[in-house]
């Protein structure tokens, strides 16, 4: 007698308790990186918060026919934030939209009109003598803080003298207030510390006591600069002329901070004619090359001159853009129309100052495509009204879930507040991570999300019951609709992430907005329906409240019209009626 066989564990059977889990430790391990972070609620954008934004188009220059191009664009990038941030804000954002267009976003509590001043008009770059140099940090020991600034010599010539680094900034006087005062005394627009024609003289340090009351202001300014902090750097030199002598920062080859004391604008950068960024094949290193217009080339010989017979750091002379040094080389000789700066260049960074250099500071001419000041007074009264149709859009969805579904809304509802979890968390996060901002059109996304996370809850039930009317019980049902329901809901939601995505390609400022929130949402509802709406609605199909049908589960067959059960005919096993049973012959 054969052994009977034992059944089979069928390996499609659902397993709804580790999505539940899943999507369960998602929910708690973004909440707890929220709180962990601090950011407890969502970044909120220029509309809401206050502020202004402007929206600035490329337009090339004349003669210069494809300068719109990924590197000047981003050089005109860095241009404008660095601008933006002299103004003392916090938070701007400037940023590439588009192969055309750069945004401008300004937190409340800058003037308007200073904005557009500073964003749509070109930057200040000036060729500055360097009267005083030291480390940018003024509690760093001096000594640690070595210089690598290049060397400006003329095109051509003294190759050899091109690798000379300037003296490191512990070469200067100390302290360092004392220092500026002796440099300063008898300063004028000359960088000459005399007219007596000797190279070597300085001044006298035993005459500081006569140096006026605003140069010893700049000093006491200069010994307590830190610009290592970027409020400080911004805030050095803010409002000053270019035949002011100036405070200000920059970093050297080594990526160090350091700060300078700069005497008057000697030549601008209106004044250079062109600027390339080019590789010297013999020894193999990049460098920047400038030519001179006729009256920059008059300016730049009697600088260049003056500075070749200073000593160390007042040969060198600072590269000044927005009063910020972008390059303090030093001058081994008189250059006139040609010269070039070498140093330790990458590729990058020569382009980026030849960018500088060639187009006065910003490479592109931009022009206002529009301008949008919102207060955030307003932007509050408009956030409350989107709340507003946000709660009434959703009271409309949850009494028409209840009423047509009835006990299949609970599933609805708790889908949707695993979405809602999911979708503040996200956006609290990724306002510090990607800068993301929660403006108007955002939240218009999100309003627009409730409906298309409902319609997919709505396209799973009507395929269940469309089962049950076909006469099946519960469990099955569930089980049958699932894979024609999944790709009708997969479907629908690749058509609106598709239009999302096309949408925040294609548009320009705070429509992205919209199409962000509604890409992450999209995605979110996916993420909703594969790992909770459907593992939960397997669990509550076992459940006898829906599993036999109970006329509030929204599952009753009666309510439904559903068919008589399938039922197979049973096949007869005996004697066919009729005949006679030969061993009862």
């Amino acid at each position: 007698m054969a052994a009977p066989k034992k059944a089979r564990r069928q390996s499609g059977q659902p397993k709804p308790g580790r999505a539940l889990a899943l999507i369960l430790i998602i929910m708690v391990a973004l909440t707890g990186g929220m709180f962990l972070s601090g950011h407890t609620t969502p970044r909120l954008g220029i509309d809401l918060a206050g502020g202004t934004s402007i929206t600035l188009e490329a337009k090339n220059e004349p003669g210069a026919k494809n300068a719109i191009n990924p590197t000047n664009m981003n050089t005109a990038v860095s241009i404008i934030e660095r601008r933006v941030n002299g103004l003392g804000v916090s938070e701007a954002e400037v940023q590439t939209q588009g192969e055309k267009n750069i945004i401008v976003n300004i937190p409340k509590g800058t003037d308007e009109e200073q904005a557009r001043e500073q964003v749509g008009t070109t930057a200040q770059l000036y060729f500055r003598p360097v009267l005083q140099l030291a480390a940018g940090d003024p509690k760093a020991d001096p000594a640690a803080s070595p210089s690598a600034t290049p060397s400006a010599s003329e095109s051509g010539k003294d190759k050899d003298k091109d690798e000379k680094a300037s003296p490191s900034a512990s070469s200067s006087s100390t302290p360092q207030g004392r220092a500026v005062t002796d440099a300063l005394k008898d300063t004028t627009p000359s960088p000459s510390a005399s007219d007596s024609g000797d190279p070597k003289a300085s001044p006298s340090p035993s005459a500081s006591e006569s140096v006026d009351p605003a140069t010893k202001d700049l000093a006491a300014k200069f010994a307590a600069l830190n610009c290592t902090d970027k409020k400080q750097r911004t805030e050095a030199a803010q409002g000053t002329k270019p035949e002011d002598t100036i405070i200000a920062c920059g970093t050297n080859n080594l990526g160090q901070w350091e700060k300078y004391v700069l005497g008057p604008a000697a030549v601008a950068g209106k004044d250079v004619d062109d600027s390339k960024a080019v590789i010297d094949q013999q020894q193999g290193i990049w460098k920047v090359t400038m030519d001179f217009s006729s009256g920059g080339s008059k300016k730049f010989a009697k600088i260049t001159g003056e500075l070749s017979k200073q000593q160390p750091p007042l040969n060198q002379f600072a590269i000044v853009l927005d009063n910020n040094v972008v390059s303090a080389p030093t001058v081994n000789q008189t250059l006139s129309s040609n010269a070039e700066i070498t140093g330790s260049f990458t590729q990058e960074s020569a382009e980026e100052l030849a960018n500088m250099l060639k187009y006065g500071s910003l490479p592109l001419t931009f022009s206002e495509q529009s301008v949008d000041t919102v207060t955030a007074a307003l932007g509050g009264e408009q956030l409350e009204a989107g709340l507003i149709a946000g709660a009434i859009g959703l009271a409309l969805v949850v009494i028409y879930l209840v009423v047509y579904y009835r006990g299949l809304s609970l599933i609805a509802l708790l889908s949707l507040a695993a979405s809602a979890v999911l979708t503040y968390t996200l956006m609290s996060l990724l306002g510090p991570a990607i800068g993301f901002a929660l403006n108007l059109p955002a939240v218009c996304g999100a309003i627009v999300a409730i409906g298309i996370t409902a319609d997919s809850f709505i396209v799973f039930f009507e395929r269940i019951r469309d089962e049950v009317r076909e006469g099946r019980t519960i469990q099955p049902a569930v089980e049958r609709a699932w894979p024609r329901a999944r790709r009708t809901i997969l479907v629908s939601d690749f058509v609106s992430f598709l239009a999302a995505a096309v949408l925040f390609i294609v548009t320009v400022g705070k429509v992205q907005g919209f199409a962000f929130t509604l890409g992450l949402t999209t995605l979110l509802d996916v993420v909703v329906v594969f790992l909770f709406t459907k593992p939960l609605m397997t669990l509550m199909a076992r459940k006898k409240f829906f599993r036999s049908g109970h006329p509030w589960s929204g599952l009753d067959p009666k309510r439904l019209g559903a068919k008589p059960p399938l039922r197979r005919s049973r096949r007869t096993t005996g004697p066919a009626a009729g005949t006679v049973d030969p061993k009862e012959a």
